[in-house]
């Protein structure tokens, strides 16, 4: 993953660390350790961070160099997630065991992102992207268009 996007991102806020923080009613230690790559920023953080400088899941994560706005903000839904998550193993013929192998966890944690009961992990969502080339404004999209 591409840390140093998330710092660009807000810094295409024109936000210090600490502005971002208290935007979100988080520390700023929080902040530095996404943009160092300490830690990988929640999906729901990621969501809004995108929404307000309307640039792509896919440039901010480093799947793409694309810096072209996005039309509609997203919300964080993890049912349609769970949607589009199961159409893409389906449509790569790969069971929910073997997508967990490969991402180094379980098949019932699988299951869980797909039924909605939980929300993906940024750094999961990263893995599958690259592993079979899908975007990752897809898989969250919640747009009926």
């Amino acid at each position: 993953m591409n840390f140093e996007r998330i710092r660009f991102v807000r810094e295409m806020l024109d936000l210090s660390g600490r502005q971002l923080a208290k935007k979100l009613n988080l520390t700023k230690s929080t902040v530095s350790r996404w943009e160092t790559g300490e830690k990988v920023i929640p999906l729901k953080h990621l969501i809004t961070l995108c929404n307000e400088t309307m640039i792509s899941l896919d440039f901010a994560l480093g799947l793409s160099n694309d810096r072209s706005k996005i039309t509609e903000k997203r919300e964080l839904d993890p049912i349609w997630i769970g949607k589009h998550l199961k159409i893409l193993r389906e449509q790569k013929k790969i069971t929910q065991s073997e997508l967990a192998k490969l991402l180094n966890t379980s098949q019932s944690t699988i299951s869980s992102y797909e039924s909605g009961k939980t929300t993906i992990l940024t750094a999961f969502l990263y893995s599958i992207c690259k592993r079979y080339k899908v975007s990752a404004d897809w898989i969250c999209d919640n747009n009926e268009s």
